[in-house]
């Protein structure tokens, strides 16, 4: 049986490519916009960034510094997608939607953590 495509399925070639681009922008925006958090955290990003390219380590170490507080804006940005699904079906508090948004504040959780041991391995092997 041949499924139904959806209006919504993406395009191809450079269509599709030039919607995913446009649709990513749109997202961020709505991030910067919409999210506390990911303003927090893409701050903390811009500071940190300049930081670990002005440190006198080798560049797979800036990489990694720069890498891991990518993943923290990556994580907070599906963590507030799932946020949003979970309001959009319904604004009633439910054992269910607390959890799947408690995972996903869980997942930011450990991407800091993540970030904060690697800064942490990496500047203790320069410095000390």
């Amino acid at each position: 049986m041949v499924q139904p495509i959806s209006e919504f399925k993406s395009k191809n070639g450079l269509k599709r490519i030039q919607s995913a681009l446009s649709y990513s922008f749109d997202g961020l925006k709505t991030a910067w916009r919409c999210e506390f958090a990911f303003r927090q955290e893409l701050v903390v990003f811009s500071f940190a960034a300049m930081i670990a390219l002005l440190l006198p380590v080798s560049a797979f170490q800036k990489l990694a510094l720069i890498g891991v507080l990518i993943l923290v804006l990556i994580v907070e940005l599906v963590n507030s997608a799932i946020e949003a699904v979970v309001d959009r079906i319904s604004l009633e508090r439910h054992p269910l939607s607390k959890n799947a948004k408690d995972l996903g504040s869980a997942a930011v959780l450990l991407a800091c953590l993540l970030a904060a041991a690697t800064w942490s391995v990496v500047l203790f092997n320069r410095f000390w």
